[in-house]
């Protein structure tokens, strides 16, 4: 779906989705705990750590050399020269809708979920805005993420300025 507006040479070339700061470890995509088992037997080198009720996360605390809040960490299902090696059934939902997130926003006192656009993505910020409209209220995507959302809500995020640029609620 999102191939529509953002193209795999683009993101193969960039991956910055691919690759976390110490201080957006919240980005990191979740898991739910049958994937992890698989996941444990095909990578026992990888580490996971519990997120949320019934959920986790790869553990990538350890990759980083610095204290500095922006040094990066690459997902250890990157490979510098062909890309995730995740097989297709155990790639993350966060992952297949990125640059897009599920976001609770209860401050409104309206519908509280939202579908929000990560503004970090280079080669989303090159698509006009009417596409992404587009595909996000007009092709589903958004009722797609949302429905996903209520039934995983560990992947849900929480509002704040850096996810602002609410795309899709629901009526």
């Amino acid at each position: 779906m999102l191939s529509s507006i953002l193209s795999k040479s683009d993101c193969a070339a960039c991956r910055f989705c691919c690759s976390f700061r110490r201080q957006s470890l919240w980005e990191t995509p979740i898991f739910d705990a049958s994937t992890v088992e698989k996941l444990r037997v095909l990578y026992p080198k990888t580490k996971f750590r519990p997120v949320g009720k019934a959920s986790y996360t790869f553990d990538i605390s350890d990759q980083y050399k610095t204290n500095a809040p922006k040094e990066e960490a690459p997902c250890p299902f990157l490979d510098i020269n062909s890309g995730c090696i995740l097989p297709p059934d155990l790639k993350p939902f966060d992952c297949s809708i990125w640059p897009f997130r599920a976001v609770r926003r209860t401050e409104t006192g309206k519908q509280p979920l939202y579908v929000a656009l990560t503004p970090t993505c280079p080669a989303i910020n090159k698509v006009p805005q009417a596409k992404i409209n587009s595909l996000v209220q007009e092709e589903g995507l958004g009722k797609k993420i949302l429905d996903y959302a209520k039934e995983h809500p560990d992947i849900i995020k929480d509002w704040s300025e850096f996810l602002s640029n609410n795309v899709y609620e629901e009526n």
